[in-house]
């Protein structure tokens, strides 16, 4: 350990001075002993000190200075087991202490400055900056960077995988941003980059050769536990903790993405330059893009690509959610691409369905056509459905159901009934009226209703209007038109006129004369 200079004066002060002696020293500033007595004996003022007492593991340090010698990161508590095989009695912290003074210390390594050409070389990496909650999902956040090594110029995205696709995606617009593509790209021992190493022999990532290969630039990973060699995106990414992301708010990734933009063209670019201090980063970057290798005429495909199984279903899995396909193409092997805000299912070159990416967790996006097909097709679907339609919307409508059959309830109007509240009252209210049934004990809709009712009466709210028609509503409501009533009249004319009534008593059974049956 080393000791700071003003410490050292003050030991020395304390010793010659005021005549502490090496333990009151220790005590008084917290240093252990053999501290003290290294910086006096490095001054040459130790006085006689009265001799240590012999210690158990005296006569074990010849072969524990042999064995550190031969094994030099061999841990304390391994060398103590040997030595207690030997015959040591001692205890495990104090030859901990003794296992300390005698390892021997690695010699200082001395770096040469690294110095590249412009537009020579960028440097890679990924930096994890904790997790980001989407819904019921806990994402990592990835930053992927990228550093020009002559101007400094940072490019940094953050992502919420660190999959092939969002790496690739990286360096896209990474060159979009500096405007050109450097010559050699320096890499980390990660699997995007580098698959095996056996001593010298690297077998690279196939899908970055690729890209390479499409962006002429020459892939070069550093070597096994040498940060060293790639220093300028290390320090980028702490510079990124420190004045990007410490202490930052934001509402989503999109968010965060356009600050980080905006960072990265701003402040990170009106640092000062380290090899001129009269200059700028990014005046540094403008003198090095003319140097920049041109970016290829076509766009290189990024996307992620895997194959995936329907099952019985109209669904494929992909990345923790469900996304609907037609029916028709159940129980096949079908295609997903993917990027990040977009994901599209293919049989072949033929696009099945393209839906929005969620990065949720065990969500169902869908189609209605998809689903609505099926629904056509197969009527027994109809109820399976609704009740699928319910849980999804209100969780607690699942254990009101397994509660209804329990009792013996028809589950087709419980169904039937519960989907009707759902359409008038709306998810959030019917949740917290099943909960109420639940908790009397009574799983039905009717009971439902009851508690959605209340609710509304203690907030006074409006009746619900139900905008929805019934079968027979829907026929009767029609467009009468009028006919003209000249054929009528036509009848009227051309009928024969009736004979006038007759005023007799006893004939008129109406005339107020005639006369009744006597009781």
């Amino acid at each position: 350990m080393a000791i700071a200079p003003e410490l050292r004066a003050q030991i020395l002060r304390l010793y010659q001075a005021e005549r502490w002696r090496v333990g009151t020293i220790a005590s008084q500033l917290h240093l252990h002993r053999d501290t003290v007595r290294r910086v006096l004996a490095q001054a040459c003022v130790m006085r006689g000190e009265p001799p240590l007492r012999p210690s158990q593991a005296d006569p074990y340090l010849p072969f524990m200075v042999a064995t550190l010698a031969k094994f030099p990161t061999l841990t304390a508590s391994r060398l103590h087991a040997m030595v207690r095989e030997r015959g040591y009695t001692g205890g495990a912290d104090h030859f901990r202490h003794i296992v300390a003074c005698h390892r021997p210390r690695p010699a200082a390594e001395a770096y040469l400055r690294l110095r590249t050409l412009p537009g020579e070389q960028a440097q890679v990496d990924w930096g994890h900056f904790g997790h980001l909650v989407v819904g019921r999902a806990k994402r990592p956040l990835m930053a992927f960077v990228m550093v020009l090594s002559y101007s400094r110029r940072i490019f940094l995205r953050f992502s919420l995988n660190a999959r092939m696709d969002s790496f690739l995606r990286g360096h896209v617009l990474a060159f979009a941003a500096f405007g050109g593509v450097p010559r050699v790209l320096l890499y980390d021992n990660l699997k995007s980059a580098v698959i095996e190493r056996v001593g010298d022999a690297i077998r690279f990532n196939a899908d970055l050769l690729a890209f390479a290969a499409a962006h002429r630039y020459e892939p070069r990973p550093v070597a096994v536990a040498r940060g060293n060699e790639k220093g300028r995106v290390e320090r980028s990414i702490r510079y990124i903790r420190d004045n990007f992301f410490a202490a930052r708010t934001f509402t989503d990734l999109d968010d965060l993405n356009a600050q980080a933009q905006a960072w990265c063209e701003g402040q990170a670019c009106d640092r000062r330059w380290p090899e001129d201090d009269r200059l700028t980063v990014g005046r540094a970057f403008a003198s090095e893009q003319a140097s920049l290798m041109k970016l290829p005429e076509h766009d290189y495909p990024v996307a992620e690509r895997l194959e995936v199984h329907a099952g019985k279903t109209p669904y494929v899995r992909f990345d923790l959610n469900d996304y609907s396909i037609p029916h028709t193409h159940v129980r096949r092997t079908l295609t997903v691409l993917a990027e990040p805000a977009l994901i599209r299912v293919l049989d072949g070159a033929v696009v099945l369905a393209t839906h929005r990416r969620s990065w949720d967790r065990g969500a169902q996006i869908e189609q209605e056509a998809h689903v609505q097909a099926l629904v056509e097709r197969k009527r027994g679907a109809r109820a399976h459905r609704a009740t699928d339609r319910l849980t999804q919307a209100v969780p607690a409508v699942a254990e009101l159901l397994l509660r209804a059959a329990a009792l013996g309830h028809n589950l087709g109007s419980v169904t039937a009934g519960l989907s009707k509240l759902l359409d008038r009252y709306g998810a959030q209210p019917m949740q917290a009226a099943v909960i109420v049934a639940l908790a009397r004990d009574v799983p039905h809709p009717n009971a439902v209703r009851l508690a959605l009712e209340c609710a509304r009466e203690a907030t006074q709210a409006p009746p619900p209007v139900d905008t929805t028609l019934s079968e027979r509503a829907r026929s009767l409501d029609v467009t009468v038109h009028p006919h003209g009533l000249a054929g009528y009249d036509a009848l009227r004319t051309a009928a024969k006129p009736s004979p006038a009534p007759t005023t007799d008593p006893t004939v008129d059974p109406n005339h107020p004369n005639h006369p009744k049956d006597s009781p």
